[in-house]
């Protein structure tokens, strides 16, 4: 491929061979100056200072893996609406009062952007986009879902712990992919993202052990290894009651790897940078000790042909917004 086409397949959002081949290998693909980061962060910014608190409940969101994680109505109900969900660091939990500014306080907005926000449904659907997830090649009918965007405030933005994404979207077999956007610089001192590259594969000539997780079917990478299928799912307790809450069942026990800090590659990157990550790769995030927000844009997508969406993933498709298709937005 020539230099000129290499660089017009790259404005149509198409990946070369070398990055689809290191996504396979990794689990994960930084593409720097893949977008223009202004006009999303403006309108982000917007977006977080501009809602109402009027009869907010006041919902914290919370990465961590353990009862204590969102699981109201407000949270189980946002797929397909804007709603925002406050850092914990942000409320006193005696007063039930911010102790910062609500620009400051978000921890996110989501989790239907796509759906509702013109522009970044327009973003999220855009040819470059649909490029990227054509050329990648995972998925035969890719359908969009949970868009967000994730602010991690200066000081008290939240860590988010090892884990991977087919946990909390888990499709049958797992075909979970996310499209991660730095809308201001990411780094160490304000929670840029770490991964643990491979961690989305059994190693090359290793013959997994038996488990009743389906994996992903991946044929064509089998010399890379074979695809790693999840430990566990977020679920809702009860399908049919959003009241119910949330929480983790467990669906294996040896599909994932242990989080190893002195394999793990750390993923700093600068604003306008678009970070693939494979719904099976280990990756996470620190809190932001920095004077410094880290605004990103997000959204998944999973596969829409073979692969089985059920009732008990915490986020669900309604009847008037099913999760729509990349390549047609509907």
């Amino acid at each position: 491929m020539s230099s000129d086409t290499a660089a017009a397949d790259g404005a149509k959002g198409y990946l070369t061979p070398d990055q689809i081949a290191q996504f396979h290998r990794d689990g994960y693909l930084l593409l720097p100056s893949f977008f223009d980061p202004a006009p999303l962060l403006a309108h982000s910014k917007s977006l977080i200072s501009s809602f109402s608190l009027a009869d907010h409940p006041l919902t914290t969101f919370s990465a961590g893996e353990d009862e204590s994680h969102v699981g109201d109505r407000y949270f189980l109900d946002s797929g397909d609406k804007i709603r925002h969900f406050f850092e914990e660091g942000a409320i006193d939990p005696i007063t039930k009062t911010l102790t910062v500014d609500k620009d400051k306080a978000i921890n996110k907005c989501g989790h239907g952007l796509h759906l509702l926000d013109p522009v970044f449904r327009d973003f999220s659907f855009s040819p470059q986009l649909q490029g990227v997830a054509r050329s990648l090649g995972v998925h035969k009918d890719p359908r969009v879902l949970q868009s967000m965007v994730i602010c991690k405030q200066p000081s008290i933005g939240g860590a988010v712990p090892s884990h991977n994404d087919s946990t909390f979207l888990y499709t049958d077999p797992p075909s979970a992919v996310g499209f991660w956007f730095a809308l201001e610089d990411c780094t160490t001192s304000n929670g840029c993202l770490s991964f643990l590259p491979g961690s989305h594969r059994w190693p090359k000539g290793t013959s997994p052990s038996p488990s009743d997780a389906p994996r992903p079917a991946d044929a064509h990478n089998e010399a890379l290894g074979t695809a790693r299928g999840i430990n566990k799912r977020f679920v809702r307790k009860q399908p049919s009651n959003p009241d119910a809450g949330t929480t983790f069942i467990s669906i294996a026990q040896n599909e994932e790897v242990e989080w190893d800090e002195s394999k793990a590659e750390i993923a700093e990157c600068k604003a306008g940078t678009l970070v693939l990550i494979h719904g099976s790769v280990m990756h996470k995030s620190e809190k932001n000790l920095s004077d410094r927000s880290r605004f990103i844009y997000t959204f998944h997508m999973i596969e829409g042909e073979g692969a089985r969406y059920d009732e008990k993933n915490w986020l669900q498709p309604t009847q008037k917004h099913p999760f729509p298709r990349l390549y047609d937005g509907a």
